[in-house]
């Protein structure tokens, strides 16, 4: 029975009750039937749709401005923008993907604090005015190469209980930040607000609060110095899946205390945020193939009807279509671990073994994992990973000649027609309108679907 139904529009809706497992179901029985077991994803935009209305709900003084950087999928990107997100670039690639959406400049923020002098004279010369810098020698290219430019001022943060650490490389020191304000006054520049970010993976959501009361400081500075300060930037950091060990409610209940503390609402400053794996972590689920196995035997069992022994004695070396060349760079540039899901659910009494997961390339770096505790599978079996949206396609290669997986997306009618009342009013409706358990009902290829480019200022500062 098929799962979808003939739309009078671009996409295909699905049948009611559908869900994004559903089509991972329905494609790893289409692919079983054929050799070409390929990896693939199934994104769920529905899911970035409940990201969007938690986000507004937990931060509704904060517009966020997803991190292209992230994953830069024309179809995420597109949704985003129907919702009515700003934008956070870090280059002039970036720009061109986000304007060609029909984004208004003003929904984008140059937050790279480290530009090529051809990728400012492009922002320029393109109308994107807000840009960051942290260093004396940023100014001096803004000055020479940009006539409008709003500058943000980068400052650094404790990110020592992070683990993805950015400090370490962007951001002016407290003591180093009054010289700068003054410099960009000789300059002749503009520096409207602060901006900062806490690293990815916070353990500790006071810094937070630390940083905001940092970015307080620097507005103090700059208006000593004669800036009109109304912009604060409190860049991202949030987690993208429920089993983060810091819950997103819990960051955001702190940040929302240290902006009524700092930048309460009648200080008429916008504030923004660069969220990424928020969005986009959880609504990407990937399905990879066992290509190969290896049986490793320690030593002789000493019985042959001794299960326990024989656990113990051997391990399995699996092999899938998909590695840390491809959709698991995440390991090696985000710190991820990735665990796989069984798609066989194995039987109760099934012995268990220590395995290791390893991608398909030539080189011995690309292991996926390094143990688990998995039963004794075959070639053509499925592995299936969850929360695989984030700093994974965004990254990838073609190493060794390995294709990325195709990606399949898919939204319940229900999301879509929420989206469009967003998209059309400016305005989200309740949320109790949405059943947010209930979000996955049309897809299609990402090369043949389109989303509406029409643009809306819902929730933009």
């Amino acid at each position: 029975m098929t799962m979808a139904t003939a739309c009078p529009t671009e996409f295909e809706f699905l049948e009611e009750g559908f869900t994004a497992r559903d089509i991972v179901e329905q494609k790893i029985n289409e692919s079983s039937m054929t050799d070409d077991r390929d990896a693939f994803y199934v994104c769920d935009l529905g899911d970035v749709l409940k990201k969007h209305l938690r986000w507004v709900r937990a931060l509704p003084r904060v517009t966020p401005f997803y991190a292209v950087k992230c994953n830069d999928s024309r179809m995420v990107v597109s949704t985003l923008a129907s919702l009515g997100t700003g934008f956070d670039c870090a280059s002039k690639t970036e720009i061109q993907l986000i304007q060609s959406l029909n984004v208004d400049p003003s929904r984008i923020i140059y937050a790279n604090p480290c530009k090529q002098v051809s990728q400012i004279k492009y922002a320029s010369a393109h109308g994107v005015q807000m840009m960051t810098f942290d260093s004396e020698v940023e100014l001096m290219k803004v000055a020479r190469c940009h006539d409008n430019a709003k500058l943000v001022l980068r400052i650094a943060t404790d990110d020592s209980k992070s683990v993805c650490r950015l400090s370490i490389k962007f951001g002016a020191q407290l003591k180093a930040c009054r010289g700068l304000l003054e410099r960009a006054k000789e300059l002749g520049l503009d520096v409207i607000g602060v901006s900062f970010h806490v690293g990815s993976g916070c353990t500790d959501p006071q810094t937070y609060m630390q940083a905001i009361a940092d970015a307080r400081c620097v507005f103090h500075m700059g208006n000593e110095v004669g800036f009109k300060m109304d912009l604060l930037d409190i860049g991202g950091g949030f987690p993208g899946s429920d089993d983060a060990a810091l819950k997103f409610e819990e960051i955001t209940a702190v940040i929302n205390t240290a902006l009524d503390k700092y930048f309460p609402v009648d200080a008429g400053v916008k504030i923004i945020a660069e969220p990424g794996r928020f969005y986009v972590a959880s609504a990407y689920t990937l399905v990879v193939n066992i290509i190969a196995k290896k049986v490793i035997m320690h030593s002789e069992s000493s019985s042959d009807d001794d299960e326990e022994d024989e656990t113990n004695d051997k391990s399995l070396m699996y092999y899938v279509n998909d590695g840390v060349y491809g959709s698991f760079n995440c390991i090696l540039y985000d710190h991820a671990h990735c665990f796989p899901i069984l798609h066989k659910k194995p039987k109760p009494d099934e012995a268990m073994y220590p395995c290791s997961i390893w991608g398909p390339t030539c080189d011995g770096l690309d292991r996926i994992v390094e143990q688990c505790y998995l039963p004794d599978m075959q070639v053509g079996d499925w592995l299936v990973f969850e929360n695989m949206g984030a700093y994974t396609v965004a990254a990838s290669s073609t190493f060794n000649g390995f294709q990325r997986p195709e990606i399949s997306y898919v939204m319940s009618r229900m999301a879509w027609q929420h989206m469009q009342q967003i998209r059309l009013q400016g305005i989200p409706a309740p949320l109790d309108d949405l059943r947010l358990a209930d979000v996955s009902s049309w897809c299609g290829q990402e090369k043949g679907i389109e989303m509406p480019t029409k643009t809306c200022q819902a929730h933009v500062a």
